[in-house]
Formats: C-alpha cells, sequence, structure tokens
C-alpha cells in the first residue's frame, strides 16, 4: 500500500504492477483492487498487472493477456473469460 502510494506521487500515466494481492488477506485484495480500479477510472492511469489471482482481476481489468511458454496464449476482454469457464481454466489453472 506504501509502494503505491508513493509511486502516484509523481502523477504517473502507467502503473505496473507486480502480485499486488501478494501476503494479503482476502479482504484486503478486495480492497487493493477497489482502489487499482479507483486510480485507473478517476484519475486516467493506465494499470498493467501481472497477477496469480485471476479472478479478482477479471472484475477490474479492461482487457487480458494469458502468457504460456513465452507466447501470448489469448488476448481478450475478461467477459469471455468470466463466462468461458474451460477456457478460463485451460489458461490460467
Amino acid at each position: 500500500m506504501l509502494a503505491l502510494g508513493r509511486a502516484l506521487i509523481i502523477n504517473p500515466k502507467m502503473l505496473l504492477m507486480d502480485e499486488p494481492s501478494l501476503g494479503l488477506s482476502p479482504k484486503l485484495v478486495k480492497f487493493m483492487m477497489g482502489h487499482i480500479r479507483k486510480i485507473n477510472r478517476e484519475f486516467g492511469v493506465t494499470v498493467l498487472i501481472v497477477e496469480q489471482k485471476v479472478r479478482e482481476v477479471l472484475e477490474i481489468c479492461h482487457h487480458i493477456y494469458s502468457i504460456k511458454l513465452g507466447k501470448i496464449a489469448y488476448s481478450g476482454k475478461p467477459e469471455i473469460l468470466k463466462t468461458d469457464k474451460q477456457k478460463l481454466k485451460e489458461l490460467f489453472l
């Protein structure tokens, strides 16, 4: 949380986040994702997130990329993966 606050001081156009939920309780993960969404929507900051908690990220993102063995295995809207459980499992589990 402190690192996120420090990053926002300089009014960035883009944030790169690696596992922002790492080590957080489920309640804090939800809180953090809500703030990431708010940063994107209210401040117009583009946010690129690398995250293992895919379902949580699907709720806040506009576009998903899945990379397997160094190649893009999927690129598309999160709504598609939310409804296609088999594709979601294939890509991320």
